[in-house]
């Protein structure tokens, strides 16, 4: 029986934009669409990047919000990039890295979460694991993020993706779902973007 291809084996053509771009990695066009439909940044605003690693939507986002912003990337993995001028790196993993560390620019306009499970080959499990990493992320933006602010989460879809929408909306005025172009064929991975945070 022949062998499936992999399709992250080899560069796409959003892989390669990305690298002409400066970005090391192909994830920022997700971002970058994610922003134009629901103008999520302007200038001078306070983000928190989770999952930051390898570092595209830490750098699409230090643009966004210009000079006068503030970002903070967290993620178990080094960055490789120079950070720029606006912005600070914690490394540590996010399920167990505390409030303080986590917010050192608090409070935070937007909260964006990247963060996606190391693959077991389990689909379920995978899909646990996605689950409770958008779920870390949507606390520290429930307890670090400011009222009105806007929350951007990765999870895989499963039968608990129900369950996280409910959750926003207990905390959001609004949540939708995106996925972005850029998302790859194979990937069931699907982004939740919540605005209006309640008191």
């Amino acid at each position: 029986m022949p062998r499936r291809k992999n399709p992250y084996a080899s560069p796409d053509h959003f892989t390669r934009a990305a690298k002409r771009a400066g970005f090391p990695a192909r994830s920022v066009f997700k971002l970058e669409e994610i922003d134009r439909r629901t103008r999520l940044f302007r200038g001078g605003m306070r983000v928190l990047d989770l999952g930051a690693a390898p570092g595209s939507w830490l750098l699409y986002a230090a643009q966004r919000i210009g000079p006068a912003g503030k970002l903070l990337g967290a993620d178990c993995m080094p960055l490789a990039i120079a950070l720029p001028p606006n912005a600070a790196f914690v490394e540590g993993d996010v399920l167990s890295l505390d409030e303080a560390a986590l917010g050192r620019f608090a409070p935070y306009d937007v909260v964006l979460s990247d963060l996606a499970p190391k693959t077991t080959g389990s689909r379920v499990t995978d899909q646990a694991r996605s689950f409770e990493l958008f779920m870390r992320a949507l606390q520290l933006a429930v307890r670090l993020g400011i009222v009105g602010g806007a929350f951007v989460g990765k999870i895989f879809m499963s039968d608990d993706l129900p369950l996280a929408r409910n959750e926003l909306t207990r905390h959001y005025a609004s949540e939708r779902l995106i996925r972005p172009e850029g998302t790859r064929a194979a990937s069931t991975e699907i982004f939740a973007v919540a605005s209006g945070k309640r008191a």
